[in-house]
C-alpha cells in the first residue's frame, strides 16, 4: 500500500519514517528544492545559517526514530548537551548567564536579579509537575478520541486540575510568585516558544521551561538542519522517496476517502541534501516555470502542509472547518541574518537582550499588529559550536524579533524601523557600533516565511495560543469526514516546535495500521 506525505518539513519526514516501518510504500513530495520546511539552511557568503528554529530540546524523540527503524542513532546523528541555557541582558546593564545546572542558576539568579534560589528550584519542580500530569494526555494521544478522555493519564489530569494553572494567565502566576520583576520576565519569555502572548496564554504553558531546564538544552553537531539531514537520510535508507519541485495542487477524494494526490513539478533542479544551502537564500523564491500535472495514487495521505491553506488549496470541493482555520493566529517572526566580522566573547550559544516593557511590547505585537520600538531581541550564534559557520575572527548572526502575523501590514516601513532600533539596542549593550560590523545580511519576515513555508499569514504555530482553549481548538491529527486523510506539523495537534511536531507524526504513526 501506497503512503503519499505532503511536505518534507520535520513532521512529514518523522511520519514518512514511522509509516515506512509500518509497511508502506512511502513518497514525499516537497514544493521547494530541499527539505526541512522552516528547519533548512542556507549560506550566506562564508556565513552558514540554520533558517529557522535554533533551539534543540528532548533528543529522544529523534532517538526513538533511530530505534524503530533498528538503527543506532550515533551512525546518522550526533549532539552534545549545552553547559550553558542562555544569556540573559538587561537595558540597566543586569546580565544573568544561566548554567545547565539548576543549582547554579538558582544561585546566580539570587545573586545577580535578586530572586531568592529556593524560588527558581521550586518552580521547575512545579514545571516538571505540571508535564508529567499533561504530558502523556496532550502530547503523545489525540484529544479528538474518546478513549483519550477516558483514560488513567485523563483521571489523573482531571485529579490535578488545580495544579495545572488552567484558569490563570501566565503572567498572572508568574508575577504573584516571583519576588522579582526580571524573574517573572525571563519565564514569561517561555510564552513565545509557541507564538503566544504571556498576559493572555494560560499558566498551564508553564510546563515548557521542564524541557529547557530539567531535560536540558542540546545542539547538534552538524547544526539544526543536521536533524534534517540525519532524518532524510534514515528515511531514504528505510526506502522513502523524496520528490523535490513537487508541489501538491489537490488532495483527490472519491466517495468519502482518499485515492491520491494531483502534483505539479517544477523544471528539475539539482538536489543535493548534503549541500542543499550552497545556492539559497531564505528570501529566494521557488521557479515558476511548471510541468504538467500528475496524479499519485496513494490509499493514505498526510498533510503536512498547514492546516490552513490544506483546506483552503488541496481541498477546494470538501467542507472547510472554518471556526479552526479562521481563529487568530500565532506570532510569526522577523529574522536579521547577519555576517559579524568580529568576536564577542560575552555572548554565547543563545542570548536574549530584553525589552524595558515587556506588556508593551506583546501589545503591540497581539492588539496593535506592529513592532514596538523597545523589541526583545533572540541572538543565535552557531559559530560559537560549530567553528565553520563563519570565518576565522567573525561570527554568525540570527537576529530575531517575535512580530505579528501577516496582515498586509507595510513590511517594508516596519522592517526598516525595527532594524535601526534592533542595532541601536544590541550597539547600547555591547558598547560597540554594531551597524559597521555588519559584512552582509539577508531578511525573513512574515510574508516570505508564508510564501517559503506554506504558514498561513507566516504564523511560526499555527493557531494563536492566547486563550485557555487553545490546547482543545486546534485541528485534529485525522479528518473526520474524508477517510485516510491525516495530518501532521506545528498547525495541528499537540502545536508547533521542533518536539510537537514529532509527537504529531507519533500520534499519526500510532492511528494508521501495521501492513507488514
Amino acid at each position: 500500500m501506497k503512503a503519499a506525505i505532503i511536505g518534507a518539513g520535520i513532521g512529514g519526514i518523522a511520519t514518512a519514517i514511522r509509516l515506512a516501518n509500518k509497511g508502506y510504500e512511502v513518497a514525499v513530495f516537497e514544493a521547494n528544492s530541499y527539505s526541512g520546511g522552516k528547519l533548512s539552511q542556507f549560506q550566506q557568503g562564508d556565513y552558514r545559517f540554520d533558517a529557522g528554529p535554533s533551539l534543540f530540546t528532548m533528543p529522544q524523540l529523534i532517538g526513538e526514530l533511530f530505534e524503530l527503524s533498528g538503527k543506532k542513532t550515533t551512525d546518522y546523528f550526533e549532539y552534545i548537551k549545552l553547559p550553558e541555557v542562555c544569556k540573559y541582558f538587561w537595558e540597566d546593564g543586569t546580565r544573568l548567564d544561566v548554567s545547565a545546572d539548576i543549582n547554579i542558576f538558582a544561585k546566580d539568579a539570587e545573586k545577580n536579579i535578586g530572586e531568592p534560589a529556593e524560588k527558581i528550584c521550586n518552580f521547575l519542580k512545579d514545571s516538571a509537575l505540571k508535564y508529567e500530569i499533561l504530558s502523556g494526555l496532550f502530547l503523545e494521544d489525540s484529544l479528538h478520541k474518546l478513549s483519550t478522555w477516558t483514560s488513567k493519564k485523563a483521571f489523573r489530569g482531571y485529579f490535578n486540575l488545580h495544579k495545572l494553572g488552567i484558569f490563570s494567565t501566565m503572567n498572572e502566576a508568574n508575577e504573584s510568585y516571583f519576588s522579582t520583576k526580571k524573574a517573572a520576565q525571563l519565564f514569561n519569555r517561555y510564552a513565545t516558544y509557541n507564538g503566544s502572548d504571556p498576559y493572555q496564554t494560560p499558566a498551564t504553558l508553564n510546563i515548557i521551561p521542564h524541557l529547557e531546564y530539567n531535560i536540558g538544552a542540546f545542539f547538534p553537531k552538524d547544526g539544526m538542519f543536521g536533524i534534517t539531514q540525519s532524518l532524510v537520510r534514515l528515511a531514504k535508507d528505510l526506502g522513502v522517496k523524496f520528490h523535490y519541485n513537487s508541489k501538491v495542487e489537490e488532495i483527490i477524494v472519491e466517495e468519502g476517502k482518499t485515492v491520491g494526490i494531483k502534483i505539479r513539478e517544477t523544471i528539475n533542479e539539482r538536489h543535493d541534501e548534503q549541500n542543499s544551502s550552497t545556492e539559497r537564500r531564505p528570501t529566494d523564491r521557488r521557479p515558476t516555470d511548471r510541468r504538467p500535472i500528475l496524479i499519485y495514487h496513494s490509499s493514505i495521505v498526510v498533510s503536512n502542509m498547514d492546516v490552513t491553506p490544506t483546506y483552503r488549496k488541496l481541498l477546494p470541493n470538501e467542507k472547510h472547518p472554518n471556526k479552526i482555520l479562521n481563529q487568530a493566529k500565532s506570532g510569526s517572526g522577523l529574522i536579521f541574518y547577519w555576517g559579524i566580522k568580529q568576536e564577542f566573547k560575552e555572548l554565547g550559544l543563545h542570548n536574549i537582550f530584553f525589552s524595558d516593557d515587556y506588556r508593551t511590547e506583546f501589545e503591540y505585537q497581539f492588539q496593535k499588529k506592529t513592532i514596538y520600538n523597545d523589541p526583545t531581541i533572540y541572538l543565535n550564534i552557531t559559530s560559537k559550536y560549530k567553528k565553520n559557520d563563519a570565518p576565522q575572527g567573525c561570527e554568525n548572526w540570527f537576529v530575531l524579533v517575535n512580530v505579528p502575523a501577516n496582515e498586509n501590514q507595510n513590511w517594508n516601513k516596519i522592517i526598516a524601523e525595527t532594524r535601526q532600533n534592533v542595532i541601536d539596542k544590541l550597539s547600547r549593550n555591547l558598547g560597540i557600533n554594531v551597524a559597521n560590523l555588519i559584512e552582509n545580511e539577508s531578511i525573513l519576515d512574515p510574508r516570505s516565511i508564508e510564501f517559503k513555508t506554506s504558514s498561513a499569514q507566516g504564523a511560526l504555530y499555527g493557531n494563536s495560543s492566547n486563550n485557555k482553549f487553545a490546547a482543545f481548538l486546534r485541528h485534529a491529527n485525522f479528518s473526520s469526514k474524508i477517510k485516510n486523510l491525516y495530518f501532521v506539523g506545528g498547525s495541528v495537534h499537540p502545536g508547533g516546535g521542533i518536539p510537537l511536531a514529532l509527537s504529531s507524526a507519533k500520534i499519526v504513526g500510532a492511528m494508521i495500521k501495521d501492513i507488514r
